[in-house]
């Protein structure tokens, strides 16, 4: 299984972008899919979630309200709408997944440990 995430960039702030979040070699159809991000010097943080049992989604409180998160079971994708972006947003994006009964959830999505497979990261930075 590969996660490939894709979508960083440069961007003034107010701004917007979409990641994607692809998996390589398995079929979506039970899951769950968080985005976390790391800025230098920083712990790695949950930014949000997806979890296909129940079509649940989380968010950390600094996103609430500017990030979307979605998913195309499709194209084997999930996706990060991230609007409004300020200067502390600036982090590197990776996306990880949970393949693994029971599932993450309300309270534990955010466990960095949880999480079976990890994609590279993809760099936004936001300028002020």
């Amino acid at each position: 299984v590969q996660l490939q995430a894709s979508g960083g960039g440069l961007v003034q702030a107010g701004g917007s972008l979409r990641l994607s979040c692809v998996v390589r070699d398995f079929t979506l159809d039970y899951y769950a899919i968080s985005w976390f991000r790391q800025a230098p010097g920083k712990e790695r943080e949950g930014v949000s979630c997806i979890v296909s049992s129940d079509d649940s989604t989380y968010y950390a409180d600094s996103v609430k309200g500017r990030f979307t998160i979605s998913r195309d079971n499709a194209k084997n994708t999930v996706y990060l709408q991230m609007d409004s972006l300020r200067p502390e947003d600036t982090a590197v994006y990776y996306c990880a997944a949970d393949f693994t009964y029971p599932l993450v959830g309300t309270t534990n999505w955010i466990l960095t440990w949880k999480y079976d497979y990890w994609g590279q990261g993809t760099q936004v930075t936001v300028s002020s």
